[in-house]
């Protein structure tokens, strides 16, 4: 699971794998919506803007089930700015569904989803545009059987959506290498060039016409960057130019945040083996909980510490998904309020010691304050926080 966890059901049989790209666990899907896509189509494209926003949010009649969770609006959005020449930036918190998002949106718009990029403080240019075949290289010299190509000429190419993850914990110069694909749609190998001139003493000019990539219909761009990363490689200007933004925002309305952490967690821990379903009293202390530390502020209006790690969604998930697994694994049950204790630990300490002081504040001051038995249990299980 990676970002966020709000997407439905697998199509297919793919048990033997943990996550299969969007295009593969929702084939049927994609192919239901292929066959029933009667809408203008932009170049290149897969599915038209209606069809692939069915996708994405979901269509009873024809049995798409949705998947993203957050503002419809955004997705109009998104599409519309794939449709022209401006890539799109998605940004937002940690744990908000922008990975999700993006693989959403490449796998309708281009058939595939993994053309990506994973940026990082190690990211090179030969990462993102091509790189050679060694041995080749050497016995032949640079020609397009030595040429590996990376995800941004496969996508130019092929005409498809290219995904750039992280891209601001890249380098400045990296991040500036897609300028030219974006702006003039073409990317230069100069190395075919100097072969094809014969070194210099060919007449200037003179190159091959594989030198040049010129981006097919439907290709583009979807970036994403955390909001808690800027300042760290923060994007050009000229580089800003050539993307929309648009923030991805947590979950707002706490019956739709349970509801989505009780179906992920289900998927997962029937995934991993586990024979009951997540109990709804615990996931709504654990939801309240991560809602409460995330926000700084109590149901009832109190403020109250902001922890420096990452509450999110996907990290409700992951600890729900801890919590069954330790409950099943370890005494044959569903698991309680107490092993939400012992899995939070891994999850408040990351960033800053001083978090666990913070969240063993809130065991012991805001949840002997709530009524029932699983508060009762949360509360009584605080003396499992390690330190």
């Amino acid at each position: 699971m990676k970002d966020h966890p709000s997407e439905g059901s697998e199509d297919v049989g793919t048990a033997a794998y943990q996550r299969p790209p969007a295009e593969v666990r929702f084939a049927g899907e994609l192919e239901r919506l292929r066959e029933s896509d009667t809408g203008p189509r932009p170049p290149g494209w897969a599915l038209g803007l209606t069809a692939a926003r069915r996708f994405i949010v979901g269509d009873e009649a024809l049995g798409v089930r949705r998947k993203f969770v957050g503002d419809t609006a955004l997705i109009d959005r998104a599409l519309v700015t794939l449709a022209t020449s401006r890539g799109l930036m998605l940004v937002g918190e940690p744990g908000t569904a922008k990975s999700l998002l993006s693989e959403l949106i490449a796998a309708a718009v281009s058939g595939t989803s993994t053309l990506t990029i994973q940026g990082g403080a190690a990211t090179t240019e030969d990462q993102i545009k091509y790189s050679w075949n060694y041995a080749l290289l050497v016995s032949e010299g640079p020609s397009t059987r030595s040429l590996v190509p990376a995800p941004l000429l496969t996508g130019m190419a092929e005409g498809r959506v290219v995904r750039f993850e992280e891209i601001t914990r890249c380098p400045l110069e990296v991040q500036d290498s897609l300028l030219s694909p974006l702006s003039d749609r073409v990317l230069a190998i100069p190395e075919l060039s100097r072969a094809a001139s014969g070194g210099g003493g060919a007449p200037h000019g003179a190159q091959s016409a594989d030198a040049m990539v010129f981006a097919r219909d439907g290709f583009n761009v979807i970036a994403t960057a955390n909001t808690r990363d800027r300042g760290v490689n923060e994007m050009s200007a000229a580089l800003k130019r050539r993307f929309n933004f648009e923030t991805v925002f947590p979950i707002a309305d706490f019956a739709t945040e349970l509801d989505l952490v009780e179906q992920e967690a289900g998927r997962l821990l029937e995934h991993s083996g586990v024979e009951v379903a997540p109990r709804r009293d615990v996931l709504e202390v654990l939801v309240t909980v991560f809602r409460e530390l995330r926000d700084a502020t109590t149901e009832e209006g109190r403020s109250m510490d902001r922890l420096s790690a990452v509450m999110s969604t996907a990290e409700a998930v992951s600890v729900a998904h801890q919590i069954g697994v330790r409950g099943w694994f370890l005494r044959g049950e569903e698991g309680g309020a107490a092993d939400i204790v012992e899995c939070l630990a891994g999850t408040a300490a990351k960033d800053n010691p001083e978090d666990l002081a913070r969240l063993r504040r809130y065991l012991e001051q805001q949840a002997p304050r709530r009524d029932g038995e699983q508060w009762k249990a949360l509360h009584a299980a605080r003396h499992l926080l390690p330190g």
